[in-house]
Order: structure tokens, then sequence, then C-alpha cells
């Protein structure tokens, strides 16, 4: 019976190396992925920007079919969330506007897009400023154009 008892003693719990070996193991994981981490929030800014401008685009479309024509750059794109009373004016403008939440939404950086109708790219150009909010830049300050996106 005692060789049972101390059997059952001695597998109980983990020692002090085996509980040393993992938490050094799991700091060494730590220090490898966590700078890894720490380098996607700007990644996804950006990802989250072409997204913005992709549903903008399609709400623009919609005005357009109402409408006719895109909103002017004068109108802006305020124009989708209320009806615009200069310029050419809408002859269907959707009750309740053409974006969901009823507001222009800012880009992830808290910035306008900047929006330009008749554009130099196409029917309309639509640009996010970047992190920086200025036109250009490189890294997470570049300019993301909807002309340039796939």
């Amino acid at each position: 019976m005692k060789e049972i008892r101390q059997k059952k003693n001695t597998q109980a719990g983990f020692t002090l190396i085996e509980l040393m070996v993992v938490i050094v193991i799991l700091g060494i994981l730590a220090g490898l992925i966590i700078p890894r981490v720490m380098g996607r929030p700007d990644e996804a800014r950006q990802a989250k920007a072409k997204i913005q401008m992709e549903s903008l685009e399609s709400a623009l479309k919609l005005y357009k079919l109402d409408n006719g024509p895109y909103p002017t750059t004068e109108q802006g794109l305020k124009a989708l969330v209320e009806a615009p009373t200069v310029g050419n004016l809408p002859k269907n403008w959707r009750q309740g506007g053409y974006l969901e939440k009823g507001k222009v939404p800012k880009d992830p950086w808290g910035n306008e897009f900047v929006y330009v109708s008749p554009g130099s790219h196409g029917d309309l150009d639509l640009i996010c400023l970047g992190a920086d909010g200025e036109p250009g830049g490189e890294g997470v300050n570049k300019d993301i154009n909807n002309w340039e996106i796939e």
C-alpha cells in the first residue's frame, strides 16, 4: 500500500525546471510573433480604405442610375446622403440617400476622401490621401486611388 501512495505523490505537478522551460519557449514565441503583428494595422487600414472606396463607387453608380450624371465635384460625396441644392440638381434622388449609415465615411485615418467629377482618370476620381492626409507619399502615406484598385 505504501508503494502505491508513494507513486501518486511523486507523479503530481510540474517541476520548477519544466515550468521555466515552458516560460522561456513562450517568451521566444512572443518575441517572434509580436513584431509581425504590430506592423499589420497600417496594412489593415489600407485595405479598409480600398473597401470603403469600392463602396462609395457603388453608391455613386446607383446615384448615376437614378439621376443621369455623377454628382459634380462641387456637390461632392455629400450628394450621396443629402439631395444637392447647387449645380445640376438630381431628378430622382433616392429618399434616404445612397449610403446605408446616412453619412459619408471618413478614411481609416480620419480624413475626408477626395472626390473629383469629371475625373482625370475616368468619369470620377476618388482618392484617399493615406496616413499623412497629404497628396503623394510613400508607404503608409501613399495615396490610394480608385483607378489603381484591382
